[in-house]
């Protein structure tokens, strides 16, 4: 059973820097894509990134290039999302991704607010 758990979201100020963790379970996140998504509120949906495997290419939209880095560590089945220089319109539940047997595996979200 893939399971996806995302932790580290909070409050923030503009230009400050949070990191998001997704633990997954089920799976290697050494041998498959992994992906953040978010979704801020009234909006659909939306790509932030995703890392590759096994040569860890990364992809970034252009909103979040240069200030958001995906990495990922393979002894704790663990992929982060560092954000940095976050903006208000930062603000969004932020999810990560997989697709595996045929199916998108989604955790449950994290919170960010970016606010003064």
């Amino acid at each position: 059973q893939v399971q996806l758990v995302e932790s580290g979201g909070g409050l923030v100020q503009p230009g400050g820097s949070l990191r998001l963790s997704c633990a997954a379970s089920g799976l290697l996140v050494s041998s498959t894509v992994m992906y953040w998504y978010r979704q801020a509120p009234g909006k659909e949906r939306e790509f932030v990134s995703w890392i590759s495997s096994p040569s860890g290419l990364t992809n970034y939209a252009n909103s979040v290039k240069g200030r958001f880095t995906i990495s990922r560590d393979n002894a704790r089945n663990t992929v982060y999302l560092q954000m940095n220089s976050l903006k208000s319109e930062d603000t969004a539940v932020y999810y990560c991704m997989v697709q595996k047997f045929g199916a998108a595996y989604w955790g449950q979200g994290t919170q960010v607010t970016v606010s003064s």
